[in-house]
């Protein structure tokens, strides 16, 4: 009886500890916990702030808001209570992970209908206030992230367009062609082709993605950190065609700069030339101006004498500077007139 009883005591005492320590947990400071208690969470009455949701979202993705359970511990539950820790740590995944299958990369059909591959990263955290959507919205939180995402991004290659297509040549220069028939070429060498296009416009590519990405938050509970699209691959042969056409390009480009900038030294050369001989005649006519203000001057305050004076006396120095003096008599000489 005696050796029952201390049986008996001692797996009271065992289970006893034992639900004690399993009633016991704490939280890492890159976690945040939630308890459940018969798989009910503990909801709570005041609102977060709203996510960037449209309307109709909005009815889709109403969830309540939970008690969350900070860094720290060792906290207590009862036996019947269940304890979820999610990582709140920024965390990176490839583009091409998918837990249904196995792939390299992602395909993605451009706007002229080539098959491309696209490459890189996205960096993600659990949102702590919407933590109702990741733990039991959804099944699989981070595979409906993924799969929203390249939703997203092959919709945007399969439309996208270089804003800088056309604003290539000044729309001075445009105007000017425009005006010599030659426009149209112009602006076929602005536009590019997709492929290209995606490439030099990653940035560009990834920030709408970060905007287009941000419903997530409220969706799953997933907020996107940063999109990393780092690769946009062709096939091999439309890889070579499009370096062909690259280079092709690159020197239509480089034979248009450099006939512009010969055109543009003889502009300048033909300008600077038509300034010198415009100073030249400006110097040549502006002691003849000179002269004919003083005669005109001279004539108006001392009369046709005084300037007949003048005259006269303007030719002694030149006479004495002559080597011979030729006088030629006129028609009124011929008719006995004076010389």
């Amino acid at each position: 009886m005696t050796i029952f009883l201390g049986f008996l005591a001692g797996v009271i005492a065992f289970v006893v500890i034992r639900l004690l320590i399993g009633c016991l947990y704490t939280v890492r400071p890159d976690q945040r916990a939630v308890v459940t208690s018969f798989g009910a969470v503990q909801r709570l009455q005041e609102k977060a702030a709203a996510p960037p949701l449209s309307d109709d979202e909005m009815e889709r993705y109403h969830y309540p808001q939970v008690r969350v359970i900070g860094p720290g511990g060792p906290y207590f539950k009862y036996p019947w209570q269940r304890v979820h820790k999610v990582s709140v740590a920024t965390q990176a995944v490839d583009l091409s992970w998918d837990p249904t299958k196995a792939q390299s990369t992602i395909e993605a059909v451009t706007k002229d209908n080539l098959t491309t591959g696209v490459n890189g990263q996205i960096r993600y955290r659990v949102s702590e206030n919407n933590l109702y959507p990741y733990l039991f919205g959804v099944t699989s939180p981070l595979e409906h992230v993924m799969g929203y995402f390249v939703s997203v991004l092959r919709e945007r290659i399969a439309n996208f367009v270089d804003p800088k297509g056309q604003s290539l040549l000044a729309d001075a220069e445009l105007a000017a062609e425009g005006e010599s028939g030659l426009q149209t070429s112009a602006v076929e060498l602005s536009e590019g082709v997709s492929i290209n296009d995606l490439r030099k416009n990653l940035p560009l590519l990834n920030q709408y993605m970060e905007e287009q990405c941000r419903s997530t938050m409220g969706r799953y509970g997933i907020e996107l950190d940063a999109a990393l699209i780092t690769e946009i691959d062709p096939p091999r042969e439309v890889d070579r065609a499009l370096s062909a056409i690259n280079s092709t390009r690159n020197q239509v480009a480089a034979d248009i700069s450099t006939a512009r900038a010969d055109s543009e030294q003889q502009i300048t050369m033909s300008a600077r030339a038509v300034e010198i001989a415009t100073n030249n005649a400006q110097a040549e006519v502006a002691p003849l101006r000179e002269l004919a203000k003083t005669l005109t001057t001279i004539k108006t305050e001392g009369g046709s004498d005084c300037l007949k004076s003048y005259l006269r006396n303007l030719r002694v120095p030149l006479y004495q500077r002559a080597d011979r003096i030729v006088q030629v008599a006129n028609q009124n000489k011929r008719n006995g007139g004076s010389v």
